[in-house]
């Protein structure tokens, strides 16, 4: 390492790895007796990030760690890449995914309570497969309906460190209140799952209220901004939108989104 600086190795392994890789990973390329301090690599890794001021690419973190990716500017160029245009996910499954992420853990029926439509299984099958969702336990009541929350593959897809990054989203009616006029009880963890290790499962989090500067969100904004993050940090396989099978949308009662929708 006294030819070679920290940060052109850290470049180099980024580069090379593909995928995220955390301060730990990037520790562990060091022997014992040059293996700089977690402190020095994150510093040379802000030197990294400033690198790449005014390039097509970037240093991002994310829940994985900190990977290079092209800028989403770029976006319409560099899919030219790949000869299959990459279908779009459908409004139905950015807004169930949109509510996941930000109501977690919500249930399937809480879900079309707010959204006014049923859930299509192929949707809920969609999100298993990629890997965004898991089910984190069950209501204790008749038919004990499973509780979805998202996970760190869904963080890393969506070019996200935590989903404090999330836009604010403007008020959706309050989950305990139509927890009780539901019939809901208390969430149930499944059996035997309490140590699983398998997908990191992300906690809710609190987002900017409305005393605060951010501009909230309709839930159809938060469907597009996912939207948006996913042409940025998408991973270049061909998305599945209607091909998966019909989505269900029978109407229901729709729960308010807004204290003031548009119409």
């Amino acid at each position: 390492m006294s030819e070679t600086g920290l940060v052109q190795i850290l470049e180099g392994a980024l580069l090379a790895a593909g995928k995220a890789l955390t301060v730990s990973q990037l520790a562990d390329l060091f022997e014992t007796h040059e293996q700089p301090e977690k402190a020095e690599i994150r510093e040379a890794l802000k030197e990294v990030a400033e690198r790449c001021d005014g390039r097509g690419f970037e240093l991002l973190e994310v829940a994985s760690g900190f990977r290079f990716q092209v800028r989403q500017p770029l976006a319409p160029w560099v899919q030219r890449l790949w000869h299959e245009r990459p279908q779009r996910y459908t409004r139905a499954l950015l807004e169930t995914l949109a509510l996941m992420a930000y109501r977690q853990p919500i249930t399937r029926g809480e879900i079309e309570e707010i959204r006014g439509v049923a859930v299509s299984t192929n949707i809920i099958k969609t999100l298993h497969e990629r890997e965004w969702i898991r089910v984190v336990g069950h209501r204790d009541v008749p038919g004990r309906p499973a509780m979805y929350a998202t996970t760190k593959q869904f963080l890393d897809y969506f070019n996200l460190k935590s989903l404090d990054q999330l836009p604010a989203l403007a008020e959706i009616r309050d989950l305990d209140t139509l927890n009780a006029e539901l019939g809901f009880g208390e969430l149930q963890a499944p059996e035997g799952d309490e140590d699983r290790p398998s997908l990191t499962v992300v906690g809710g989090t609190e987002h900017p209220g409305a005393d605060q500067e951010a501009e909230s969100l309709t839930l159809a904004e938060a469907a597009e901004d996912l939207e948006q993050r996913a042409v940025q940090g998408g991973d270049g396989e061909a998305e599945r939108s209607e091909s998966a099978g019909p989505e269900s949308e029978e109407p229901r009662d729709a729960v308010p989104l807004d204290p003031n929708p548009q119409t």
